[in-house]
């Protein structure tokens, strides 16, 4: 159990926490501007690569920095939506979703461009683990991400339970014309939408990038499991995207936990086909996620 906790459940909870984070900000653009955003994980990856720069800048630690990279995140994803989306923001949504892939490709290459594609890391050593009551092995970072990703999570909570713009957003997610008709500025709901997607994107590629390394290519990988979990929690609901992130993230670590010895233990090489497996079963079973989105 000791080896289940500390090797599995808690890497399990670190990776669900940077899924759902990522999963919010694509079932919330999913739910307000009504198109699949293929470009969100290359949002991530740029989040990644500012933090980078700027830690090579002033060598202070990447978490302390991640408000600053959120800022900047932040400016560059409005730049693209009033360069990109926003001219398109009545078309079909299929020339949305062909246009945030091509913004993928084209947000990736300029990454690629100006930091090459080399490997590199915003948090160079090693660092010992923390032990607790003699049983748990606690990684600082992992404490770090886990606790960071609570805190933008109820953050999150609070802004659609409690402002303003929050139950604007939740109006025009629910009926974008009745929300024109009652007199809500939903140039103002999508520009907010923008602005969580991106801060919460930028946060979970710092996260990712923490824990393991910094890659171009991180963001892409993140994006399908990502999307599974806003399916899985129901698209367009915010609270299930959480759900459904937590949900991939255990399931894809402690498949590969040796349940019935060595001779039965997954290959981790398969992890992400967990996430799959799951999404179809509950498309199967529930189209709409456990909090009864909308359906595709």
């Amino acid at each position: 159990m000791n080896e289940f906790i500390n090797f599995y459940l808690i890497p399990g909870l670190v990776l669900g926490s940077i899924y759902a984070l990522g999963a919010i900000g694509i079932t919330m653009t999913f739910g307000i501007l009504r198109f699949a955003n293929f470009a969100h994980g290359e949002t991530m990856t740029l989040g990644v690569y500012i933090t980078w720069s700027l830690v090579q800048f002033t060598d202070i630690h990447p978490l302390l920095l991640l408000p600053v990279s959120m800022v900047l995140t932040v400016g560059c994803v409005l730049l693209i939506d009033r360069g990109f989306y926003k001219p398109l923001r009545n078309s079909p949504t299929i020339i949305l979703v062909i246009a945030s892939f091509g913004l993928m490709l084209m947000v990736r290459s300029v990454v690629q461009f100006f930091w090459g594609v080399q490997l590199k890391t915003v948090l160079p050593g090693i660092q010992m683990p923390i032990i607790w009551l003699d049983y748990f092995r606690l990684s600082p970072k992992h404490i770090y991400i886990i606790g960071g990703a609570l805190i933008l999570m109820y953050a999150v909570h609070y802004l659609l339970t409690y402002t303003k713009i929050g139950k604007a957003m939740r109006a025009m997610s629910d009926s974008p014309e009745l929300a024109r008709l009652t007199g809500i500025d939903t140039e103002k709901v999508v520009r907010t939408t923008w602005i969580v997607g991106a801060i919460l994107a930028c946060a979970a590629g710092v996260f990712l990038a923490v824990d393991t390394q910094v890659d171009t290519m991180m963001g892409f990988n993140l994006l399908l499991p990502m999307f599974a979990a806003a399916i899985l929690g129901g698209v367009g609901k915010p609270y299930g995207a959480m759900a459904g992130g937590l949900i991939i993230g255990i399931a894809e670590e402690i498949s590969t936990y040796p349940w019935l010895g060595d001779l039965w233990q997954f290959n981790p090489g398969y992890k992400q086909a967990i996430a799959f497996f799951i999404m179809i079963i509950m498309l199967l079973w529930r189209p709409t996620g456990l909090f009864r989105g909308k359906s595709f």
